[in-house]
C-alpha cells in the first residue's frame, strides 16, 4: 500500500514561474549551469548549484557553497516571489513535448516505504552525490526538486487526474525554452481524498530517476527529529504507460590499439553485423558508429546464456560481449576511456564526437522499457549503470517541500 501526504507546497507566483523553474541539478555541470541562468536572477540553479555564482575554482562541496544555497533562497522567496500554501494539498503535474504527454502526482511519499522496498530501487547510489544533496536538504532544510516516480497503471488515479484536468484551471502552465510544457494544478479537497484512496491500492512503486534524491532525504532525516515532515520525501508519481525513456548511449575513446577495420573484423566474429541505421529499430540490436559507418549489431546472436532480468539488457550484453573483451572496459563505472550521452541529445551528437576525435566509437542504444525496469526493481536487482534517460524532466524550484 503507497502512503501519500499532502504538503503546503512553496512555489512560485505564477508569473515568475518560467523564470524560476530550472533543470534538475544534476543533468548539468557547473559552466552549463551557469550558461543556463546567466542574466536570469530568479533562475532555480542558483539555489541548486550556488557554486555557479561563487570565485571560479570554489570546492562545490564546501560550506561556503551550502551556505550561499540558503541565502539565495530565503532571498527567492522574496525576490519571486515563491508563495507558500495555505494549506496541505496534493497537486497535478503534467509534462508535455510535441506529441507526448503524461500527468503524475505531486506529493510527499513515506521514507518508511522507502526503507522497506514498497518504494522500489533499480540503481546504485554514490556516497559523494548523497553527500552533497543530503547537506543541501540540511542546509535549507527543504526539498527543493522532487523525484521521478512510476507506478503500474491504475484506472481510479487516472479518473481524478482527467475530472480534475477537465475542470480546473492550472496554478502553473508554462513553455520551457526546451520546448517542453509544464502545468501544475492544485488538488481539492475531495479528490485529495479519492486520490489517496487510489493511492492505498498501489502496491509498487518505483524510482525511475532521483535515486540520490531519495537516498538523501532518507539521511537527511535523522538530522530532523523533531520535524514529522522529515519522514517524507518530495516526488511525482506517473503512471507506466505514460512514462517516456529514452536511450542512454555510450562512447569509448579509443579502439585498443586496433584500427578501425581491425575493430570492424574482431566484432564480425562475435556477432552477425549489417550496414546502418544510426538507431536500432528494436531491442537485442545496437548500431554502431565507427570510421564514419553506422552498422548494426545483432546482440542476440552473441549467445550470452539468460540467467535472470539483468541478463536480458541490451547495455548488459553489450558490456560483456564487447566492452569488455573487445575493448578492455572493465568497470563502466570508473573507466574513464568510456563516456555516457543522454538519448535526447540524438544521434547526430554522437557522430560528432567520433568524427572530431573525442571518441573512436560510439553505440547508440535501443531504449529500456519501463517494464523492463519494473522487472528489475521487483527483483531486487540493479540496473547497470547509465541505463535509462527519461525525458522530459520534472523542473527544480516549481514545488518545494519544506521540513
Amino acid at each position: 500500500m503507497a502512503l501519500i501526504r499532502p504538503f503546503r507546497a512553496i512555489r512560485p507566483a505564477p508569473a515568475a514561474a518560467p523564470r524560476v523553474a530550472a533543470v534538475p541539478y544534476d543533468v548539468v555541470d557547473a559552466g552549463e549551469a551557469r550558461a543556463l541562468a546567466a542574466g536570469n536572477p530568479l533562475s532555480f540553479l542558483h539555489v541548486s548549484r550556488a557554486e555557479i555564482d561563487l570565485p571560479a575554482g570554489v570546492d562545490p562541496h564546501d560550506d561556503l557553497v551550502y551556505r550561499a544555497a540558503a541565502d539565495r533562497y530565503r532571498a527567492l522567496k522574496a525576490d519571486a516571489p515563491l508563495v507558500e500554501e495555505r494549506e496541505p494539498s496534493f497537486y497535478l503535474y503534467q509534462l508535455a513535448e510535441g506529441g507526448h504527454g503524461q500527468t503524475g502526482v505531486a506529493a510527499c511519499y513515506s521514507l518508511d516505504e522507502y526503507d522497506n522496498d514498497t518504494i522500489k530501487k533499480h540503481e546504485r547510489t554514490r556516497k559523494d552525490k548523497e553527500d552533497d544533496r543530503t547537506r543541501h536538504i540540511i542546509a535549507l532544510r527543504a526539498q527543493t526538486g522532487p523525484v521521478f516516480l512510476t507506478h503500474r497503471p491504475n484506472a481510479h488515479i487516472d479518473e481524478v487526474s482527467r475530472r480534475l484536468r477537465s475542470t480546473t484551471d492550472p496554478l502553473v502552465d508554462f513553455q520551457a525554452l526546451d520546448g517542453v510544457r509544464h502545468a501544475i494544478w492544485r488538488v481539492e479537497a475531495g479528490d485529495a481524498a479519492a486520490l489517496a484512496q487510489a493511492f492505498a491500492s498501489v502496491t509498487s512503486l518505483y524510482i525511475a530517476d532521483g535515486h540520490h534524491r531519495a537516498a538523501s532525504a532518507a539521511r537527511a532525516r535523522a538530522s530532523f527529529e523533531d520535524s514529522e515532515e522529515a519522514r517524507f520525501f518530495l516526488a511525482v508519481a506517473f503512471p507506466s504507460d505514460q512514462v517516456r525513456i529514452l536511450p542512454y548511449n555510450r562512447v569509448v575513446r579509443d579502439l585498443k590499439g586496433m584500427t578501425p577495420e581491425h575493430f570492424l573484423g574482431e566484432v564480425a566474429r562475435h556477432f552477425a553485423m549489417t550496414s546502418g541505421p544510426a538507431a536500432p529499430d528494436e531491442k537485442g540490436n545496437v548500431s554502431m558508429y565507427v570510421a564514419g559507418t553506422w552498422h548494426t549489431i545483432a546482440l542476440e546472436s552473441g549467445g550470452l546464456p539468460g540467467i535472470g532480468v539483468i541478463d536480458a539488457l541490451d547495455c548488459n550484453v553489450l558490456q560483456e560481449r564487447l566492452l569488455r573483451p573487445l575493448l578492455g572496459i572493465q568497470d563502466v563505472r570508473t573507466d574513464k576511456r568510456i563516456d555516457f550521452v543522454g538519448g535526447a541529445r540524438g544521434t547526430r551528437a554522437l557522430e560528432q564526437m567520433v568524427e572530431s576525435g573525442k571518441a573512436a566509437v560510439a553505440f547508440s542504444m535501443h531504449p529500456v522499457s519501463v517494464v523492463e525496469l519494473m522487472d528489475v526493481s521487483d527483483a531486487g536487482a540493479i540496473m547497470p549503470p547509465k541505463s535509462t534517460w527519461f525525458e522530459p524532466k520534472l523542473r527544480d524550484g516549481l514545488l518545494i517541500h519544506e521540513i
